[in-house]
């Protein structure tokens, strides 16, 4: 198949798209070829410009429906205040030394003795999570010139545990005994609690959602309104918060522990028609 066609600025007329069954060639009026090109991967990129105007086309349509019916939007809110449950102590370990099997030797062994401090402590509820283990070159930076010199152990270990009050205070005094830590305490609510939270918070914003449309119509003299369309905002995070941090050099005094409730909240948004 042979389509022709003008090309005015460079006065050129041209064969477009004759093509065989693996491919098409352009050509102009003297039969030269100016371009080779694959008929699968040109179909390709005629399949995804069309899928994408189609999903442009669809939000357009959306939008000029919501342009069309008249709507009322809400949001919907369910914040509650709930105690922090759960405590974690992140403590970083780093070594330096000439050689790395002496680094590694030194971090796996302070990682032991914490362990074997923890278990002597008799803690009721606790998990001792080590990850983010990595040994690099020890490089040293001094007036814009770089020197090696020898390797470093790093890991990341967590302390998560349930307990509360004496327990926590064990936990510090182990961490003491294991060796020169420091380590920061956050409390945070854990997953479970925020599982069991998510239905019953939803089932508040959306009736929260639907009392403020209810209250919009009753003012505007609108007698009945009906949902159109609801969207889900995902959970918001709440971030752990950080209590205290401590080092062995202040290892004779006790720490102080009580922890803050965090906020959840959860979001919807109702669009209402009448």
């Amino acid at each position: 198949m042979t389509l022709k066609c003008w090309n005015g600025s460079s006065g050129i007329f041209l064969e477009f798209l004759r093509f065989t069954d693996s491919d098409f060639r352009i050509f102009n009026n003297s039969g030269f070829t100016f371009e080779h090109l694959n008929l699968k991967s040109t179909t390709i990129l005629m399949k995804q410009t069309l899928t994408s105007l189609l999903i442009l086309l669809s939000f357009a349509a959306f939008a000029q429906d919501d342009l069309k019916i008249p709507l009322i939007e809400i949001e919907g809110v369910s914040v509650r205040k709930v105690p922090s449950d759960e405590a974690i102590f992140a403590i970083n370990l780093e070594e330096k030394s000439m050689k790395v099997v002496s680094a590694v030797e030194i971090l796996n062994r302070k990682t032991k003795n914490l362990a074997d401090a923890l278990k002597k402590a008799k803690i009721k509820d606790y998990k001792l999570i080590a990850d983010n283990y990595a040994v690099d070159i020890n490089r040293i930076y001094r007036s814009g010139i770089s020197r090696d010199s020898g390797y470093v152990a790093r890991q990341s270990l967590r302390i998560v545990t349930t307990s509360k009050n004496e327990d926590l205070q064990k936990i510090v005094e182990s961490i003491q005994e294991a060796g020169d830590m420091s380590f920061n305490l956050y409390f945070q609510v854990a997953e479970s609690t925020k599982k069991s939270l998510e239905d019953a918070m939803l089932i508040e914003a959306l009736k929260n959602a639907e009392s403020r449309a209810m209250l919009i119509a009753n003012t505007f003299g609108i007698k009945t309104i009906r949902v159109y369309r609801v969207s889900l905002e995902s959970p918001q995070q709440s971030y752990p918060r950080m209590e205290m941090m401590r080092s062995m050099a202040d290892a004779s005094s006790e720490v102080l522990i009580e922890a803050d409730d965090q906020t959840l909240m959860r979001k919807v948004y109702v669009k209402y028609t009448y």
